[in-house]
């Protein structure tokens, strides 16, 4: 069995467990601001890490990106649990897969727009700042681990397969601790290109709703402590594959996600009747909503309470996957006893064409301890990810 030990997360509603609960839970407070920063002239909705980062000075020039910042912020909760699991079990024992699609490019960025002004890209540029792999390397590095180090970067659902392979290097006694999890950064790139999709929304997003049109974007970590040593939070069953149907465009009949949905509780040995409740991917696009929502009633009815956390945090891209299984950890943990659930944000209009869901409205709770939950990560190129966390304590 693999176990999620220690959970750090950086996010558009803060940077420890405390104040993401207050806003997740009892405030229902959207993290979501208003901002030009990457779209000149066009203000949007983005969900913006606006805490202090660590500095990465003592770093090579080639790691000192606001990714690796927001990476670095993750782990500073959890350090003290990671090393002493590197103590335990030995540097050569503990490895690193992270999820990622954005890596350093707003360095870059940054980078070009000095040049465009002076003529010359800045003297400390270095284009490693860009490479995939860098949160990876970086982490391995600030660690001093030696143990597999690598990225995943399959777009949206970047994070998810990196918990998934995490758990693989477990189970086949690779490793006997992984730092897993994801990170991705605003910049204008991504802005621009959902852009020119038509996919960003220009209001907060509104998922499910018959009124949504777009995303909103956004930034964060979060990271996990995962070994085979016992904790109230298990990732008991995961599922991943490939819709084969478009560049951008889901499957409308879901055939990947429903695969991806089956595999993870099959690996779990859990019927769809047990869940408790279901995070979806959940982008507010008309497509993705559309074909989701039928492929979570077709599999689990329209009981099971189910929302979209992305109108709290904007969609984070490659970290959404881990992001989002930080608030289902949060929510399975010892100081919930009534199961609160991460709700669901959106005006309230459903759309009539879609199935009818159980939405979590803010308050919602189980009245009981949550003890099955599922999150959906469906990406760009049909990558899709779905993770099953228990709690059996």
């Amino acid at each position: 069995m693999v176990y999620l030990n220690e959970c750090g997360i950086v996010c558009a509603l803060g940077a420890s467990h405390r104040q993401v609960r207050a806003r997740l839970f009892d405030t229902c407070r959207s993290g979501l601001v208003r901002t030009d920063a990457w779209s000149r002239g066009c203000v949007l909705p983005l969900g913006l890490v606006d805490s202090v980062l660590p500095p990465l000075s003592a770093l090579p020039s080639g790691q000192r990106s606001r990714n690796n910042q927001l990476a670095a912020a993750a782990l500073a909760p959890i350090r003290a649990g990671v090393e002493a699991a590197i103590a335990r079990f030995g540097r050569e024992r503990v490895g690193i897969v992270i999820g990622t699609s954005t890596s350093g490019i707003a360095g870059t960025e940054q980078a070009m727009r000095e040049r465009a002004a002076t003529g010359a890209l800045p003297a400390d540029f270095n284009y490693a700042l860009q490479e995939m792999g860098s949160p990876a390397a970086m982490l391995a590095g600030l660690l001093d681990v030696a143990g597999p180090a690598y990225v995943q970067s399959s777009a949206c659902a970047s994070s998810a397969k990196a918990m998934a392979s995490a758990a693989r290097l477990l189970n086949m006694g690779l490793c006997d601790a992984v730092i897993s999890g994801g990170v991705d950064t605003l910049c204008g790139f991504t802005v621009a290109g959902f852009s020119a999709l038509e996919s960003v929304s220009q209001q907060p997003c509104n998922p499910l709703g018959a009124n949504r049109c777009g995303i909103n974007i956004g930034e964060g970590a979060a990271l996990f402590l995962m070994t085979r040593e016992p904790a109230a939070v298990a990732l008991c069953g995961w599922g991943e594959s490939s819709d084969g149907h478009h560049m951008s465009a889901p499957d409308p009949a879901g055939g990947g996600a429903r695969l991806a949905i089956g595999q993870a509780l099959q690996r779990a040995g859990v019927t769809a009747a047990q869940v408790d409740y279901i995070n979806l991917h959940g982008t507010a696009t008309i497509q993705n909503d559309a074909m989701e929502a039928r492929v979570i009633a077709d599999l689990f009815g329209h009981d099971v309470p189910v929302s979209s956390t992305k109108p709290f945090t904007g969609h984070a891209l490659g970290a959404a996957g881990a992001i989002e299984a930080a608030f289902c950890w949060l929510a399975m943990q010892d100081d919930n006893p009534d199961g609160k659930l991460p709700p669901h944000l959106w005006d309230g209009e459903p759309d009539p064409a879609l199935p009818r869901l159980h939405v979590a409205l803010p308050g919602a709770r189980l009245g009981r301890r949550l003890r099955w939950a599922l999150s959906n990560s469906f990406a760009f190129g049909g990558a899709n990810a779905s993770l099953l966390f228990g709690r059996l304590a």
